[in-house]
């Protein structure tokens, strides 16, 4: 499985076997962790951490994770920077772990804290804001099915909506050097499937926005940003991010973040 089929094919997976992983496995998870890295700065910390099922605890997931005894964690400052860098570096976690054959699901609101929190510290202006369980894929059950409907997993806002060219009305063509990047971002998860990026293209450069949709949209966006990113990447196309004084100035509600330029 190629990087590209990954991003097609991953879902969020909220039950699991129970079972755990491999030591050679978790070895790996660590060593994505390890190798995660950003170009937007900010402050972020990844890390694993193991319950023991065996005792009868469960992490406080409010009924929608079932025998997930490894979580990640991740926790970043408060700033815009953060918050982006947060999204594009675990997003790369997530998508080797799928590689792996091991399923993943963003947790962003609905756990409770002091589980995870008990026994870790976090850098000075770090909080933690996600957790997400990983482990192998198991039937998923009436909760799970239930919940992937309600959220809309599958559903995407069309293209045309979203990425555009030249000018804020004009729909980026299929034939654009930048569509597959475009569309791969397209498919990228989001919390409650909200899915709040934009872009403009504009010759070899991509400005990149979001519309406001939650307390973690740049988040979001951070994520989809890894799927353009890691799809240039496929493709042995080198470029640059950079925030610029002179990005096109967006519709009343979308916010700048920055700009990719195809080297």
């Amino acid at each position: 499985m190629n990087i590209i089929e990954a991003m097609k094919e991953r879902r969020s997976v909220r039950t699991f076997d129970g079972k755990g992983i491999s030591a050679d496995q978790k070895a790996a998870l660590e060593h994505s962790i390890a190798g995660a890295g950003s170009p937007f700065g900010g402050s972020v910390t990844i890390r694993l951490k193991q319950f023991d099922l065996k005792s009868g605890y469960r992490p406080g997931t409010y009924g929608m994770i079932r025998g997930a005894e490894l979580f990640f964690l991740l926790a970043f400052g408060p700033d815009e920077a953060s918050a982006l860098s947060a999204g594009f570096r675990f997003e790369q976690v997530v998508l080797e772990a799928w590689h792996a054959g091991l399923g993943t699901c963003w947790i962003a609101g609905t756990f409770k804290g002091s589980d995870f929190q008990h026994g870790e510290s976090w850098p000075t202006g770090e909080e933690l804001k996600v957790v997400c369980p990983v482990g192998i894929a198991a039937a998923p059950t009436l909760t799970e099915k239930i919940a992937r409907f309600a959220v809309g997993s599958k559903n995407r806002k069309p293209f045309d909506s979203l990425f555009f060219s030249g000018d804020f009305s004009t729909p980026v063509s299929p034939d654009d050097t930048f569509h597959e990047a475009l569309e791969m971002m397209r498919l990228a998860p989001s919390s409650t499937n909200s899915q709040p990026w934009r872009a403009l293209v504009t010759g070899s450069t991509v400005h990149f926005y979001y519309a406001p949709k939650s307390s973690i949209s740049v988040l979001d966006t951070g994520i989809g940003i890894r799927h353009f990113y890691d799809t240039e990447q496929f493709h042995s196309h080198a470029g640059i991010f950079a925030r610029l004084t002179s990005a096109p100035t967006p519709p009343d509600n979308w916010k700048y973040l920055t700009s990719y330029t195809r080297r």
